[in-house]
């Protein structure tokens, strides 16, 4: 059910299906609403005179479900967003007009894939581990890839098959959840990135049986640089590949104000 899309496509590029399905009872951050489904429209509820009838549905779900996007609207530090605006006078009729997330373009450039466990030597990273600006740094060495001004960074920590199992295994709640640390935070600000994801719920570290009490890479990125975050990726066909670097396309839903929005990201790649 959770396998990536992998295609060939007739254009000589390969695709690869970055996003998570989205369904009742995946696993998701407690913090946020939960994603419901239900047909509410049944075939032979209504049936046209020539035979034919339509199903439709009803959607409710926060923003920050599934593979979703975090615009600058969604973490504020000392009552501050980014840039410095009042976070209380920053919303206007319960939205955020100038830090929502439908002020952020689509976005289609250069992304790069930071494989941590590999240069680990591991699977994965251990629960509740942090990665560091230095691992971050070795990474894009041993890969051969420079961070730029401008790309978009995925970090796997290689929690991601942990999805599958479900939410008690994948948000490690008791254990803690490996990911990205302050001064990695930092590293990731300092090459001037336009966003920044991972396999994990909270693209962060979380120490075990803390949850969401500290948050530093979110205040780093999203409210003192800017930096877009992309949380709960599938990016295991993609490290298996091998394909460090790629071009992603990533659009949220233009959602007025909202402070996030699933999305579907797809990495592409030339295919000689």
């Amino acid at each position: 059910m959770t396998d990536p899309l992998l295609q060939v496509v007739t254009s000589g590029v390969r695709v690869f299906d970055l996003g998570r399905p989205m369904f009742v009872g995946m696993p998701q951050s407690p913090n946020h609403p939960p994603f419901l489904h239900s047909v509410m429209r049944r075939h032979g509820d209504a049936v046209r005179a020539d035979g034919g009838s339509a199903a439709n549905d009803l959607l409710i779900t926060g923003t920050h479900v599934g593979t979703h996007i975090d615009a600058l609207a969604h973490v504020s530090q000392d009552g501050r967003l980014h840039g410095g605006a009042d976070a209380t006078e920053a919303m206007e009729n319960g939205r955020f007009p100038a830090h929502g997330v439908h002020t952020i373009a689509p976005i289609v450039g250069r992304a790069v894939l930071l494989d941590v466990p590999a240069t680990l030597g591991a699977d994965a990273c251990p629960a509740g581990y942090e990665i560091t600006a230095a691992e971050l740094a070795a990474t894009a060495d041993r890969q051969g890839v420079a961070v730029g001004a401008g790309d978009v960074v995925l970090v796997r920590t290689g929690w991601g098959p942990r999805f599958d199992d479900g939410a008690a295994s994948y948000l490690g709640l008791d254990t803690g959840v490996p990911g990205v640390g302050e001064d990695g935070a930092r590293w990731l600000a300092g090459r001037e990135v336009l966003a920044a994801g991972s396999d994990t719920v909270a693209f962060e570290r979380v120490a075990p049986g803390a949850g969401h009490a500290l948050l530093p890479a979110h205040r780093v990125l999203l409210v003192e640089h800017g930096v877009y975050l992309v949380e709960a990726l599938n990016l295991e066909e993609l490290a298996a590949a091998r394909l460090p670097e790629f071009t992603i396309m990533l659009s949220p839903l233009n959602l007025v104000g909202a402070t996030g929005s699933p999305v579907r990201p797809l990495a592409v790649v030339a295919h000689g």
